[in-house]
């Protein structure tokens, strides 16, 4: 029985339509494969968008993204939009599309590939075997808890204040989809939070405990965030899945993303509960290399595979896309921005060409 899904395409600005491209030819062949149907549709989103139509996210494009079964998103930005009001910013499109479809939970993977292991700037004996999922809470926290701003006091002094609050319900959420992460990949949960000082973070400890009591099958810790900072860095092959909020979250992820040493190759999702996620890669647009078959595709067809992992269920399709970008750097195959000395350089174009070939077995 051949599975059938609405994949929206948001190609973006920059590399976005030349990365995007490679992608959905590989999806192709491993959809023939499967036994699965891809329906591409096709919208603007940040500059593209904005030069279409004046905005960074048409309605058309957030609708069509609502009614779809997944987003691949490529990238966001440019020079070219850098003076326009911070509302009418390309990047205001990504954040009114997490928005428009209630995304509040980020996947974002660090995991070593070895044929790139000599890239990352740690020892190769602490990070050789690193594959961590940072799971970070995205629309609570600190940065939309109120109240928030700079106020005067009394004594006509300024005082800025921000607050981080989470509810039992926006905790639970979270710990969901992080057990249920945990459950796809090593069985480990650990929960980051700062209980020993902050008062939401003592909410945020009880509710993954108890939450953890439906998840037998998880082996749940939990670790003070100065903590978690310093044993990234020191242990890091100790974590499999790590759940924790929005400002620890956005802390943490970039610290485990450079473990690897070469954030351009890293994928990322963005869930929530009734709407389709979101999945893009971690770099930007590289507007200086746009159109110049000089990108790196392989984080936006890394993206692909967690699309079909998280977004679709379809474990094996993606297993066949990571495997195929595996193979592509153990032949020694490199773009520019992770070229080393006695590798073939490749454009973004030969790079999807050699992922084919491999999905094929030529």
């Amino acid at each position: 029985m051949v599975q059938q899904y609405r994949i929206t395409l948001l190609p973006g600005d920059g590399i976005g339509p030349e990365i995007m491209a490679v992608t959905v030819k590989v999806l192709e062949v491993v959809a023939q494969q499967e036994h699965i149907e891809f329906s591409f549709q096709e919208a603007p989103i940040g500059g593209a968008a904005i030069d279409a139509t004046g905005v960074p996210l048409p309605d058309e494009t957030l609708e069509m993204c609502r009614q779809s079964d997944a987003v691949l998103l490529a990238a966001i930005g440019g020079y070219k939009w850098d003076d326009l009001p911070a509302n009418l910013r390309p990047e205001a499109g990504l954040l009114g599309l997490r928005a428009g479809l209630k995304l509040f939970a980020n996947l974002r993977p660090a995991k070593i590939l070895p044929q790139l292991l000599d890239a990352s700037t740690l020892k190769p004996e602490v990070v050789n075997g690193v594959d961590i999922m940072v799971v970070r809470e995205l629309t609570g926290g600190i940065y939309f808890g109120q109240p928030k701003g700079i106020f005067t006091t009394e004594s006509g002094e300024k005082r800025g204040v921000n607050t981080m609050a989470y509810t039992e319900s926006e905790i639970d959420r979270i710990g969901e989809v992080a057990f249920a992460t945990a459950q796809k990949r090593g069985g480990k949960l650990c929960s980051v939070d700062k209980a020993n000082v902050l008062e939401v973070s003592q909410l945020w400890r009880q509710r993954i405990t108890e939450l953890g009591k439906k998840y037998p099958d998880v082996e749940l810790s939990h670790m003070y965030v100065d903590n978690a900072a310093m044993q990234l860095v020191r242990n890091p092959k100790q974590f499999d899945t790590i759940v924790t909020g929005n400002l620890f979250g956005d802390i943490l992820s970039d610290a485990a993303a450079m473990l690897t040493g070469s954030i351009g190759m890293l994928p990322s999702a963005s869930l929530g509960s009734d709407n389709p996620g979101v999945f893009e890669p971690v770099h930007g647009s590289a507007p200086d290399i746009a159109g110049q078959n000089k990108a790196n595709p392989l984080a936006q067809v890394l993206s692909a595979a967690m699309m079909l992992r998280y977004g679709l269920n379809q474990p094996v399709a993606a297993e066949k896309l990571e495997a195929a970008v595996l193979q592509v750097l153990e032949q020694g195959d490199r773009t520019g921005d992770i070229m080393s000395e006695g590798k073939h350089l490749v454009g973004c174009q030969e790079m999807g060409d050699a992922l084919i070939k491999v999905l094929v077995g030529k």
